[in-house]
């Protein structure tokens, strides 16, 4: 027997018909003697559509009742699993943030868990003086600091899930979702994207920040730390086309196993291709050429909480002024520029310019550590398709270029063949 935490995205409990077939391969897994921990997101659209009920309410809302709102979808899905599990004679119960408990700190719409007590968890999942059952837990959300409701930020369902696999020292962390695993890059665009049977936590972060939407950044963060196992497959298959298998033992058919990177027999140069088009790039010209004026600048923006991504800075012109070119995302683009302003209005001269009609797009793989040339292929093959490189950055496994945003689709298809990622 193992423990098992099973986490279930929006799409895959979109409709009575997909909760029911959730319902099944957690019943699977219960069959087969297993300790299971299921986390479930909210319906497919009920997370905008309350967001959108808020709005309509009150456009300038508290914070703390915005979650208090948004927290609900999950609160109904993960209820409504527990009903279908009980209905296959699976003895189940759902659980609340605040019922485990789930604790954060106070930022309400992106708190961050702080701990977790898994104890009443534990003591259900192994049946200790009661019935053995399978705990149904929402994710999303926690409990904060003054006992007010909190959410983690969208897409934090898989953060949940690690953050309890954690707590309860589980085998291992299905994420099953609408994909059937992890691939080279996003199959709507390049037909012959491969489905990866293993990738390491260092890239699966990276193509998660990079815009992956296989799995959320923070939960791969998490797992990275504390090495829980987490495998990525799809929601749609039937139940009965997954073995039930010691969890302990590893299986990638039909998903894909995010690992540590001594697991990978054999290591690719370049993994895959991730692109994001929720880019903007803002260029501060003629900025005083003395020190502290980046500090004055990025400062700004981090008193905003604005994330800033690449940045690339010019050769002063006779050590007077220079050029500082960075990147936001889309939506936050509004309120860097508006951060910006009271700084600059200092700095006699300097004049400030934006394009959110950007996109980055970004290689990686462990095997750049021990390759060279792989940049070289990347700018030849753009420069080949025409493609003009606006700004470059790179990590010991991944190099990103901001390009034009209508290039985005060839970009990604001409990288995927030139570093023969098409290939079986």
């Amino acid at each position: 027997m193992a423990r098992l935490v099973m986490k279930f995205g929006g799409t895959s409990v979109g409709d009575p018909a997909r909760i029911a077939r959730v319902a099944r391969h957690i019943k699977r897994e219960w069959d087969a003697g297993h300790e299971v921990c299921a986390v479930i997101s909210a319906m497919a659209g009920e997370t905008n559509r309350l967001i959108e009920l808020t709005s309509e309410v009150a456009a300038l809302h508290d914070a703390r009742e915005y979650d208090s709102v948004i927290a609900t979808g999950e609160q109904v899905s993960s209820g409504l699993v527990a009903l279908a599990l009980q209905a296959l004679g699976v003895p189940s119960r759902s659980w609340l943030a605040w019922q485990i408990p789930i604790h954060t700190t106070g930022v309400h719409g992106a708190a961050r868990i702080t701990d977790i007590d898994p104890k009443e968890i534990e003591l259900r999942l192994r049946g200790e003086g009661r019935e053995r059952q399978v705990a149904v837990i929402a994710g999303f959300q926690g409990i904060g600091p003054d006992n007010r409701l909190t959410t983690l930020g969208r897409g934090a369902g898989d953060l949940t899930a690690v953050a309890m696999a954690a707590a309860l020292k589980a085998d291992r962390c299905d994420i099953y979702t609408d994909v059937t695993g992890v691939f080279t890059t996003d199959p709507r665009i390049v037909e012959k994207a491969r489905k990866l049977d293993r990738i390491s936590y260092e890239e699966m972060l990276e193509m998660s920040s990079l815009g992956a939407k296989v799995l959320q950044s923070r939960s791969v963060e998490l797992a990275l730390v504390h090495g829980v196992r987490l495998q990525v497959l799809s929601s749609f298959l039937e139940p009965e086309e997954i073995p039930a298998l010691d969890a302990k033992k590893i299986f990638v058919v039909p998903g894909t196993l995010v690992c540590d990177e001594d697991e990978i027999v054999e290591q690719l140069v370049v993994s895959g291709i991730a692109y994001s088009r929720d880019e903007a790039k803002v260029t501060v010209r003629h900025v005083p050429d003395r020190p502290g004026v980046a500090a004055e600048i990025f400062g700004c923006l981090s008193d905003a909480n604005i994330n800033v991504d690449m940045i690339v800075q010019n050769v002063s012109e006779a050590n007077k002024t220079t050029d500082i070119t960075f990147t936001v995302g889309k939506s936050d683009l509004k309120r860097a520029l508006e951060a910006l302003t009271p700084a600059l209005a200092k700095m006699p001269g300097v004049a400030l310019n934006s394009d959110d009609g950007v996109a980055k797009i970004s290689i990686i793989g462990i095997g750049m550590r021990s390759h060279t040339g792989i940049a070289r292929t990347m700018f030849e093959t753009l420069g080949e398709k025409g493609i003009n490189i606006d700004v470059i950055s790179t990590s010991e496994i991944k190099v990103s270029v901001l390009i034009d945003a209508e290039y985005t689709e060839l970009a990604v298809r001409a990288l995927h063949a030139a570093y023969g990622l098409d290939k079986t």
